[in-house]
């Protein structure tokens, strides 16, 4: 999905430190690393034969969170490999004499960060439907 993102409060951003910069992709590559787990969880129990098999429709739901869930997966290695880019260009901003390779930089680092924001909201909407609909269908443990 290719959204346009607003560029906010640019000027503030120009007068972060780059020691701020760097504590700002270090939290984004921390954040998109946890939710690894929960993927992988995600996927678990959507491979799981904990569903009531006679469920309507249960195959297809399945189905189209496991692509989801693919998609997920794929988004967030996309996402990681451009801040790591990002980071890289960090060290460089430095020997960068130019305005217009710090203006450049700096509207890449907000682009990245609503990037971040959005992937990790569309991944809690996800995982929300995933486990709304997963409590309806859970096979109820006999006493």
């Amino acid at each position: 999905m290719v959204k346009k993102f607003k560029i906010e409060n640019l000027s503030w951003t120009r007068r972060k430190k780059e020691s701020e910069l760097y504590k700002e992709i270090q939290q984004w590559k921390s954040n998109l690393r946890f939710l690894d787990n929960e993927v992988v969880f995600l996927e678990r129990l959507l491979d799981s034969y904990v569903f009531e098999p006679d469920t309507p429709a249960l195959f297809e739901w399945l189905e189209n969170h496991k692509r989801r869930l693919r998609k997920v997966r794929n988004a967030k290695k996309e996402t990681l490999a451009k801040i790591r880019e990002h980071q890289q260009m960090l060290a460089g901003i430095l020997e960068c004499s130019a305005s217009k390779c710090d203006e450049n930089f700096y509207k890449l680092h907000a682009s990245l960060q609503n990037k971040v924001k959005t992937y990790v909201k569309e991944f809690g909407a996800l995982k929300s439907d995933i486990f709304n609909y997963a409590g309806t269908v859970l096979k109820k443990r006999k006493p």
